[in-house]
């Protein structure tokens, strides 16, 4: 597996709790997508957190996640569910092994996950903060600074 370089020291990052990143800050933060109705919603990191981690939730929308290589997974791991990509793993093993929950649906690109998105109703996701983003698309929640 090839870890980009930018992806590499955000992990070190992460890990060491320090944020050095010399990238543009907009690679660094993501926001999350949902196709649903009312446009108004948004959600809070704890709701999202639970969604994606699949805890109890009565916000009833599917999660659909980037795969582990990917900078906008680090950077989710690290700001919404503070844990590291091999705890999640671990975390998931668990539950698959109880038979209580299943991981999220992995799609390979950004533009696949969108485009998933945008054609499944009540399915939320996240994205880099500079994805282009269809209108019908609603966003829930974003680590940028507004």
């Amino acid at each position: 597996m090839q870890i980009t370089h930018s992806l590499r020291k955000l992990l070190m990052a992460s890990v060491f709790g320090i944020y050095t990143v010399n990238a543009p800050a907009q690679e660094h933060d993501i926001m999350v997508v949902a196709n649903i109705d009312n446009q108004t919603v948004k959600l809070d990191k704890v709701e999202i957190r639970n969604l994606f981690m699949g805890n109890a939730s009565n916000v009833g929308l599917e999660p659909v996640s980037l795969p582990p290589q990917t900078l906008a997974r680090a950077v989710f791991n690290t700001k919404i569910i503070g844990l590291t990509e091999s705890r999640i793993q671990s975390y998931w093993s668990q539950m698959r092994f109880s038979g209580r929950s299943r991981p999220p649906r992995e799609i390979s690109t950004v533009d696949q996950l969108i485009s998933y998105v945008s054609s499944h109703k009540d399915t939320v996701a996240f994205v880099p903060v500079s994805a282009d983003i269809p209108a019908h698309l609603t966003v829930v929640y974003s680590t940028a600074k507004m």
